[in-house]
């Protein structure tokens, strides 16, 4: 009897970042990474983006545990925010558990989840009907693994983000005997990692990186050198630990995600050190007792991101670090295509201040995912019956694609997949069906989920047309506007400039007004905003072409329906906000618990009082 294999994206299709897939064999349930992505530039004001957890929430019972790639925010990032839905068990490697804990640690709708089991390359772990085992990989930090699911519908295979490098570290390392061993049995579907697959040429060795960076530092011999680096990208911190030892140089660690890293690496002897780490780093208080030709400040900015924090350094925004004249700007990450203009723009602004600037991804072709040939060594080794290229914008699985119809696969054995799409096998039966709704889940400082697309549809216009402010005063039982609006701008138009503009708004919202308390019989709020905002829309369009977001504000004057006898107190204001024609709900409680609890201090005396008598009756 045949099994349901099920394979469903969260994310990590047809985008940068945000890996997560579901195996679904019988009824069990296994997540495959769960990554975040950093927000591309039309996401106004927003910090992350992770994948929709609502059909794994509503399934969270047939959950078996989650497995871990590698310790990249683009496989572990949103896990604080799954494991607040759904507690289940998390499996990774050494240091990508470390890595996971710091996360979850951080966040506090997680804090406290302990439920983590570190695996090796060698490890098998039986669940139901499925054994799940791993192989290492090659990625630019330590311990990184590939996942294999064996489950009645033959194997599984998800390989994490990975490459084939023959001089990588042992720490690096593929293990291509073991991949060889995966494919001696029926490989049912891959995950195949495509982010590499539509760049050209060779990716560059590792040992040739290394030797670069250290050129860099001998080549800059006077200037203090600021090296902006991915805080999880071990390898280039190793290469940079290594390079600043040789030439002479200390190194100052800028930004916590980047100490903590460092720390759980060195701790775990996943990064080495040539001398004491006090001969080597000095703190970022002491750095200014250390020359230029002395100083190697290693940069990863906030959530581990150094691009953004450079331009703050840049602006002089940065109360620790100013970027200036003398100074080198090493950008040793290679940014991802959707932030290849933000990376343009920053170096125009390093530039600016004097410094000088080197990109790695300029001059070697680095990165930490495989080629086209590796992903066809892959295919090579594992034989899959089905290919799902992941792990990339759809021009990258496009490549991927592509490469396995030059090795001999068909149209039909591999998988474009997008998120929510359900790729169901039944025997030697495959079919796309069942699919669900997965958006993204936005993430704006501490809220989660409640960015919308409205939300940011409004941040975009008023970064684009500004905001148009009116308030207005009525008295709604003479039923007539008492004061004259009041109009303010922010971003739309300079008022001073613009008086003709603005009496002209003025006196279309007075009359609108106006039109709307007499022409009414029930007097309703949100009838009369709305009728100003449209009219002001369409006056302040056909006079700018602009559409900022409009704001009117209606007061009322007399709101209560009397005056107060003098003598009583402080005088009412005369104008209060529009919602509070009646007195508000907290006052009202507040006035309740005044009443409510104004005898309590002669009770509590009386009470006193009796105590005391009895106890001197006995």
């Amino acid at each position: 009897m045949s099994t349901n294999l099920s394979i469903m994206p969260f994310g990590g299709v047809r985008e940068n970042g945000k890996n997560m897939y579901a195996v679904t064999v019988g009824k069990d349930i296994y997540i495959l990474d769960a990554g975040l992505k950093y927000p591309e530039s039309d996401l106004l004001g927003v910090d992350v983006v992770i994948p929709d957890f609502s059909y794994l929430t509503e399934h969270s019972e047939d959950i078996v545990g989650v497995f871990l790639t590698h310790g990249h925010a683009d496989a572990i990032g949103a896990l604080p925010y799954l494991l607040n839905e759904v507690q289940v068990p998390v499996f990774g490697s050494e240091l990508t558990i470390e890595l996971a804990k710091l996360a979850v640690e951080a966040e506090p709708i997680s804090a406290g989840f302990d439920d983590y089991h570190v695996v090796r390359g060698n490890t098998e772990v039986v669940m139901n009907d499925v054994t799940v085992s791993f192989f290492e990989t090659t990625h630019t930090i330590p311990d990184s693994l590939g996942i294999v699911l064996e489950t009645p519908a033959g194997q599984v295979v998800y390989t994490g983000d990975f490459k084939f490098d023959t001089t990588a570290l042992p720490d690096y390392r593929t293990d291509l005997a073991r991949l060889a061993t995966i494919g001696t049995k029926k490989v049912t579907a891959l995950l195949g990692d495509a982010a590499g697959t539509a760049n050209q040429g060779e990716v560059s060795h590792e040992s040739a990186i290394g030797d670069y960076i250290l050129e860099t530092f001998r080549g800059n011999k006077q200037e203090r050198i600021i090296v902006a680096a991915v805080a999880s990208n071990l390898q280039r911190i190793q290469q940079v630990i290594d390079a600043a030892y040789k030439v002479g140089r200390k190194i100052v660690l800028s930004g916590q995600d980047l100490e903590k890293v460092v720390r759980t690496a060195l701790r775990l002897k996943k990064l080495h050190l040539p001398v004491h780490e006090n001969e080597l780093f000095v703190s970022l208080k002491n750095m200014n007792k250390l020359a230029p030709e002395e100083t190697v400040i290693l940069e990863t900015g906030r959530m581990g991101e150094p691009i953004r924090h450079l331009q703050r350094m840049a602006r002089g925004d940065d109360r620790n670090i100013q970027i200036g004249e003398g100074d080198l700007v090493f950008i040793a990450t290679t940014p991802s295509t959707a932030m290849e203009g933000y990376v343009a723009r920053t170096r125009d602004l390093l530039y600016r201040t004097g410094a000088k600037v080197k990109q790695i991804s300029t001059d070697m072709h680095s990165s930490g995912h495989g080629s086209s040939d590796d992903f066809q060594l892959l295919l090579n080794l594992l034989k899959p019956e089905n290919v799902i290229p992941v792990q990339g914008e759809y021009r990258a699985m496009n490549a991927a694609k592509k490469a396995a119809l030059e090795v001999g696969y068909d149209e039909d054995q591999v998988f474009m997949l997008e998120k929510g799409d359900r790729l169901n096998f039944d025997g030697d039966k495959v079919d796309l069906g069942g699919s669900v709704q997965v958006n993204d889940t936005m993430i704006d400082g501490s809220g989660v989920g409640d960015i919308g697309s409205i939300v940011l549809n409004d941040r975009r216009i008023l970064s684009e047309d500004g905001v148009f402010i009116a308030v207005v005063t009525i008295d709604r039982k003479k039923k007539k506007v008492v004061a004259k609006p009041k109009l303010d701008s922010r971003g739309f138009v300079y008022v001073k400039t613009s008086k003709d503009l603005m009496q002209e708004a003025s006196d279309l919202v007075e009359k609108t007004v106006s039109d709307g308390i007499k022409n009414t019989k029930e007097f309703d709020w949100s009838n009369l905003k709305n009728s100003v905002r449209d009219a002001l829309g369409k006056f302040l369009y056909e006079q700018t072409r602009r559409k900022p977001v409009i704001l009117p504000v209606i007061m009322e004057a007399n709101q209560n329906g009397r005056r107060r006898k003098r003598g009583n107190g402080p005088k009412n204001n005369k104008a209060k906000q529009s919602h509070g024609s009646n007195q508000s709900n907290a006052d009202k409680k507040q006035n309740e618990n005044k009443h409510k609890h104004a005898g309590k201090p002669k009770q509590n005396n009386q009470a006193k009082q009796s105590k005391q008598a009895e106890s001197n009756k006995k």
